[in-house]
């Protein structure tokens, strides 16, 4: 399926949608229905955040970061037919593994989290932050959300916030990613890499740095699945600062060129979303607006993004893609 062909599909459904408050003026806006999954979606859930969702049949499919209480990360698949009330399995997904050599890290898990979903071809891809000998980006496939077939891990640890480009670039394979180290890193730039094969990941490019003295400050990371537009790739990603009380993360955007992903076209300077309500700023993690997917509409203008709310519960937001594509190039 063509990536013309996929966004006709999902702008013939609609999305997710509310309309600007009367009065407001920023850019992207919280849904009144947010938080729209919590800890109560699944038995013994810690907490459930950071989650993607594409859609899938007649409704919505997603890959959910579910903490238990034993503080255990790991990756449960949801159903939706709205895309806002949210049926998440019980069980953590059980990853089939592609051979006897993904067998062998499935021996050394670790964690699961922070899952990204992409369509691309005939398949759901879901990339997460996968733990062995530390954290680097899992890969895996599925065409209905219960059977997860899984690849081989795309690069060597440290590296989180692996995100797949939803078609092939230049006849290959494309992922963002962030290259980190063991711990809570303090540092990050977004990278592009390119496979053959879903499997061998190289000619790795530097595509943006955090800004000095802003709200991106300290690291950056890719978001949900790049949005193919006339203008370029837009690229939602959460920027990182480093206050007096710790990090604050907020969303941002930017446009990559569309034939050679790296180079940057255009960056918002401010910030799109950041965390000023109360599901935003209280929670396990205080202070966090983690951008992972995103539903467009483009006969409608219409964008709907899903983020994680202080590493607790998952809310969306909305906007008209037209003003964020403005918005990037202010």
């Amino acid at each position: 399926m063509t990536a013309q062909a996929q966004r006709a599909d999902d702008a013939g459904r609609g999305i997710p949608w509310e309309d600007r408050p009367a009065g407001a003026t920023d850019v992207v806006w919280r849904s009144s229905l947010n938080p729209i999954v919590t800890r109560d979606d699944v038995p013994g859930a810690n907490s459930i955040f950071n989650s993607a969702v594409v859609p899938f049949e007649d409704g919505y499919a997603g890959v959910f970061r579910v903490d238990d209480t034993t503080r255990a990360m790991n990756l449960h698949a949801g159903r939706s037919a709205d895309g806002v009330a949210w049926e998440l399995d019980p069980d953590p997904i059980a990853f089939t593994p592609g051979d006897g050599r993904v067998a062998e890290i499935q021996q050394r898990f670790e964690h699961a989290y922070d899952p990204r979903v992409t369509r691309l071809e005939d398949r759901f891809y879901v990339t997460w932050c996968n733990g062995y000998h530390g954290p680097t980006i899992g890969l895996a496939h599925t065409i209905d959300f219960r059977e997860f077939l899984q690849l081989d891990n795309a690069y060597l640890p440290f590296n989180r916030n692996g995100v797949l480009f939803p078609r092939r670039i230049g006849g290959v394979y494309a992922m963002l990613s962030r290259p980190s180290d063991g711990g809570h890193t303090a540092f990050g730039d977004i990278f592009y890499s390119e496979s053959p094969d879903l499997v061998h990941w190289g000619r790795h490019r530097h595509v943006m740095a955090p800004v000095r003295l802003s709200w991106q400050a300290t690291k950056i990371g890719a978001g949900p699945t790049p949005i193919e537009t006339d203008e370029g790739w837009l690229v939602l990603y959460h920027g990182v600062l480093t206050s007096c009380n710790g990090f604050v993360y907020a969303m941002g955007a930017a446009l990559l060129d569309l034939d050679e992903p790296w180079r940057v076209v255009a960056r918002g300077s401010r910030y799109l979303l950041a965390p000023r309500v109360p599901y935003e700023q209280v929670g396990d993690v205080p202070n966090v607006v983690f951008p992972c997917a995103a539903l467009v509409d483009p006969q409608a203008d219409r964008l709907t993004v899903y983020y994680g709310g202080a590493d607790t519960v998952v809310c969306i937001a909305h906007a008209h893609l037209s003003e964020v594509l403005a918005f990037v190039r202010a």
